[in-house]
């Protein structure tokens, strides 16, 4: 893991670092904060502004190498940090991973990291950037020896002696919710043979029982027992049988009703006799992101010590073929009692989730549920990869506390409308309901929200719909291409402002 150091006034180790990285804002006049370059401030200015091309635009880089004191070589990296007014905490988390990004580039061990705004929150939380930046997936690798792969060791940032112990908290805070973005990132990255309902709900109890979570795994009697033939279903094509995890926190009053997040679990999604294009279909293995976001919350909340009780429920199956494998035209009979007909098997997210909601609403009684899935395609269609993912409600104070944490954490909501019209849709004239609208009746994203509403009676309830934010195609600043963990942030910052007492 990368190891962060956060000093005051210890020269030496910065002098000790492979690199110096100055960062330095738009309209730049001096670096007078950078102590150990004071004698060669006039040079060093000099020499960015010869150079021309040097704004201190965000995410510039300048490397200049310099002789110090002991006549050794020593490599500064100046980095625009862009405009000062603009500046805030996740524009210090996206700075902290591309200098991290460019560290690793350079193929350097150690670093030091010194700006002219050394607040407890932006140096925390350019230090979180980088460690975010930093996390990998390779222990499926052997053809790379591990003496043979540099991976940046150390960062230490210069803050200053009023904000030292703050800064250390803050980033000690941040980095449990990162462990839980890591175990996220890594579940979901998993190969699908590898993980699958059986070996995941066990992988959730290993890790998560460390924290003092109470760990509950439904099997396939057990969900039976229960009535959820709308999860079952999903499942039974499939050799790998279907678990239902139930994860609870206890850190809040015992009269405070527990806030739940539930999430889709399919370890992987041909699409069922709906089959899916071979094309792309690899990426299937990440059907089970909302899952991850659920564990990778708990287990924030849990490292954190978090004051409010909190569930997690992710229901989890294996959307195979097979010859007992669900069929198009096929009536299966939820927890709730109400019956669908299933017109696409490949619309499967919804099924599990059916009774997962309804199985939290009943057996736990939560104040609040959100639900995270990687639910349809048409949300990519709407907002794109890797912008916003899409909230839809049955409340505006949940809704708007959603957007509000969202926009906070980075991890953006775009908000969609529920109504009676896009209810109407979904109507069967089978059954009590179908799992998708007539095709070509557009609106699958709503429709399929208006599906889950179904389910929720008058729980106040969010479903967040995270097919386009879930998986990275290319890198980004704070995470290498692949899982993303989305939802860890988004979810652990609603609860700290708007639950915690």
């Amino acid at each position: 893991m990368l190891e962060t150091v956060f000093i005051t006034s210890n020269i030496n180790s910065f002098l000790k670092a492979a690199v110096v990285v100055i960062g330095l804002f738009e309209g730049f006049s001096d670096i007078s904060n950078v102590t150990f370059l004071k004698e060669q401030e006039e040079q060093v200015l000099s020499y960015i502004k010869s150079i021309g091309n040097f704004t201190g635009k965000f995410g510039e880089f300048l490397p200049i190498t310099l002789q110090n004191k002991d006549n050794n070589d020593q490599l500064i990296l100046v980095v625009g940090f862009g405009k000062k007014d603009e500046w805030n905490e996740n524009k210090a988390l996206s700075i902290g991973g591309i200098i991290y990004a460019k560290l690793k580039e350079l193929q350097l061990k150690q670093a030091a990291i010194l700006t002219d705004n050394n607040e407890a929150n932006l140096s925390a939380n350019i230090a979180y950037g980088a460690f975010l930046r930093s996390f990998k997936f390779n222990k499926y690798i052997t053809k790379v020896k591990k003496e043979e792969i540099v991976d940046l060791e150390k960062i230490t940032l210069l803050v200053s002696e009023n904000h030292l112990k703050d800064a250390q908290s803050l980033y000690n805070n941040l980095i449990e919710e990162g462990q839980g973005i890591f175990l996220a990132r890594s579940l979901v990255s998993e190969p699908p043979n590898a993980l699958y309902p059986e070996s995941y709900a066990q992988e959730i109890k290993k890790e998560l029982s460390k924290l003092d979570l109470d760990i509950e795994i439904l099997n396939e009697n057990d969900m039976r027992k229960k009535g959820m033939g709308a999860l079952l279903g999903v499942g039974q094509g499939s050799e790998k049988e279907s678990r239902l995890v139930v994860i609870k926190w206890n850190g809040g009053p015992k009269d405070q009703k527990p806030i739940a997040f539930i999430g889709k679990g399919i370890t992987f999604d041909t699409g069922g006799i709906s089959l899916k294009p071979a094309r792309g279909m690899w990426e299937m293995k990440y059907d089970m992101a909302g899952s991850a976001a659920v564990v990778g919350t708990m287990c924030t909340l849990a490292g954190r010590k978090a004051k409010v009780n909190a569930i997690g429920v992710v229901a989890l199956a294996e959307n195979a073929i097979g010859g007992n494998a669900q069929r198009p035209s096929d009536i299966v009979t939820s927890m709730s009692g109400q019956t669908i007909e299933v017109l696409n098997t490949d619309a499967e997210g919804r099924l599990v989730l059916a009774d997962a909601l309804w199985y939290t609403q009943k057996m736990c009684a939560p104040q609040v549920m959100i639900d995270l899935a990687t639910l349809t395609g048409a949300i990519v269609v709407a907002l794109g990869n890797n912008q916003y993912a899409g909230l839809f409600s049955n409340n505006e104070e949940l809704a708007n506390n959603l957007l509000d944490a969202g926009n906070e954490s980075g991890e953006k909501l775009w908000q969609f409308p529920l109504s009676e019209e896009y209810n109407k849709m979904i109507d069967s004239p089978v059954a009590d309901m179908q799992n998708i609208a007539t095709v070509g009746s557009g609106a699958d994203s709503i429709t399929a929200a208006q599906f889950l509403q179904r389910f929720v009676d008058n729980t106040t309830w969010a479903h967040l719909d995270i097919a386009g934010t879930a998986w990275n195609k290319e890198d980004t600043s704070i995470c290498p291409k692949g899982a993303t963990g989305f939802g860890v942030r988004l979810l652990n910052r609603l609860v700290a402002k708007y639950y915690e007492n």
